[in-house]
């Protein structure tokens, strides 16, 4: 139900599903703008490992938080949510509608209803969970999967900067973070929503994961990680969780054959890709659109578009 604000279209799912196909069929069809809620896609320099839209796409359509910060440059949910909010804020003025697109749950879920009022840092616990995953790595997401398993399962188990937080706010606090986030049901909503997430099916999904890899390789992913590591940009930066930067750094670095680094982004984005149709089953308010091909894109944008000029 409308209630006068704003209106926010959002495209969600799992990686490889056809997101910016969708966005890119939907901006032919009406007025809209592109708001990017991928948590990779906001640094500049990694473009082809995080499928970010090219050039021709970028003039075409409208796009907004893409290349804003360098790779050593910290970012979170936090900074992004006024972003997110004066971007939307900003196409909603043009007239045009503004299309959320990306497949960061949290990101999503912070830009239209905000964060919980969680305790504040702990360095030192910081400090002491730091110095124990680096002496056992895995064990704080071991830990996390024991004390707060829905946590664990939204989050990749090489995210340390989400993992550490919130086994602080349990510590902190004695109360895992879902708890938190649950109780404050995100009531901070600025906007009207509507949420639409691609469901394909899993073998096809799978299918087209793989493919994309092996086009990101083609396309020069190799050579995009090797000018990355020449500038300093190393696999201790939070940007460089990103799929297949740590694997083809290993590579770079002599650690693994190139085979095998082909293979554990496909093996990684495979698990990932299941993770975010988790964090989305959980969400409310989500409308599932079922395809079975690429072909379907261009009828379930006009699904979409029905359903938006249907609106009061």
């Amino acid at each position: 139900m409308r209630t006068g604000k704003p209106l926010v279209l959002a495209i969600a799912g799992p990686t490889g599903a056809g997101k910016s196909s969708l966005a890119m069929t939907l901006a032919s069809m009406i007025p809209v703008q592109i708001v990017n809620f991928d948590s990779m896609q906001i640094y500049r320099g990694m473009d082809i490992g995080t499928a970010k839209a090219g050039v021709d796409d970028r003039r075409r359509v409208p796009h907004h938080l893409l290349d804003i910060r360098d790779p050593d440059q910290a970012f979170s949910v936090g900074q992004f949510i006024p972003l997110f909010r004066e971007a939307v804020m900003t196409v909603a003025g043009k007239g045009d509608l503004p299309v959320a697109v990306g497949g960061t749950g949290l990101y999503l879920r912070g830009g239209l209803g905000g964060l919980f009022d969680g305790p504040g840092r702990d360095e030192a616990l910081r400090k002491e969970l730091k110095a124990l995953e680096k002496t056992s790595p895995g064990t704080l997401f071991r830990l996390l999967e024991k004390e707060d398993p829905e946590t664990a399962g939204r989050v990749m188990a090489n995210d340390l900067i989400r993992i550490i937080r919130a086994i602080e706010v349990l510590r902190l606090t004695g109360r895992p973070i879902s708890e938190f986030q649950r109780g404050h049901a995100f009531t901070d909503r600025p906007f009207d929503s509507l949420i639409f997430c691609l469901d394909p099916p899993r073998g096809r999904l799978y299918s087209w994961i793989s493919d994309r890899v092996d086009q990101m390789i083609r396309d020069g992913f190799l050579e995009e990680v090797r000018k990355l590591k020449k500038k300093g940009y190393g696999r201790d930066l939070g940007s460089m969780k990103a799929l297949g930067y740590r694997e083809l750094m290993a590579h770079l670095d002599g650690e693994i054959t190139f085979s095998e680094a082909v293979d554990r982004i496909k093996s990684d984005t495979r698990r990932y890709a299941k993770r975010q149709m988790t964090w989305f089953r959980r969400e409310k308010g989500v409308t599932w659109l079922d395809y079975q091909s690429r072909e379907d894109i261009p009828g379930l944008a006009e699904k979409i578009v029905e359903i938006v000029q249907s609106l009061p």
